[in-house]
């Protein structure tokens, strides 16, 4: 399933994480290896750049972080990277350089790719959002099914057992996530692709597409 793999969704260069990566196919692989990684890399990042506070957390000193926001490890806050008010990580989660963390959105086993966006009342659970990813206000990952099964990523013409529980959705790079959509459980979008606001996403959606409702994607001129 070409579009739904790493190659095709990411520029591994914009990220931190880019050696969690190596010698996988598809993105889903990394999520249960997210916090381990983060407790291997943290502690030998530049102590010039970034400052260990808490337990396994380590903040970029360029960073901002809003005084009401709650910040549990282990997760790593990117250079430039911005977390407003009562913005809520769980933990196991990498935030990108220059990326946002908007007001009351909440992270748990994620990876945040540089210059992503989540600014507004957003939920990002085991996900992966590439490169300037951005999620409108209210849009949210559905993590888990709700008959509890593992994970199915359903592409065109072929399906792919995850061996997941929790497995929200994989954005590829410069992904636009219109307001108030719900991206559900194993959902993959390729790179350059749009989402029409309040949809309701599942399934593999290709590369430089626009999304306006599930029997309606049009390709981008």
């Amino acid at each position: 399933m070409k579009n739904a793999t790493i190659a095709e969704l990411y520029n591994l260069e914009e990220t931190i994480a880019a050696p969690l990566f190596e010698g996988k196919t598809y993105p889903w692989e990394v999520l249960p290896l997210i916090k381990d990684f983060i407790l291997e890399l943290g502690p030998t990042l530049d102590p010039e750049l970034y400052e260990k506070k808490g337990e396994n957390i380590w903040i970029a000193k360029d960073a901002t972080i809003a005084p009401t926001a709650s910040l549990n490890g282990p997760c790593i806050i990117g250079r430039g990277a911005e977390v407003r008010q009562c913005a809520f990580i769980r933990g196991n989660a990498i935030v990108g350089e220059g990326a946002v963390v908007g007001n009351s959105t909440e992270l748990k086993n994620v990876i945040l790719f540089n210059k992503v966006q989540v600014p507004h009342y957003n939920y990002v659970g085991d996900s992966i959002l590439g490169y300037k990813a951005h999620m409108g206000a209210g849009s949210i990952t559905s993590n888990v099914k709700s008959d509890k099964k593992l994970v199915v990523v359903k592409g065109p013409d072929e399906e792919i057992e995850t061996g997941l529980k929790k497995f929200g959705a994989m954005l590829g790079d410069e992904v636009e996530v219109g307001c108030q959509s719900v991206l559900n459980p194993g959902t993959v979008i390729g790179r350059n692709t749009n989402i029409y606001p309040l949809s309701s996403v599942r399934g593999v959606i290709p590369p430089r597409h626009i999304f306006k409702n599930s029997k309606e994607i049009v390709e981008k001129y």
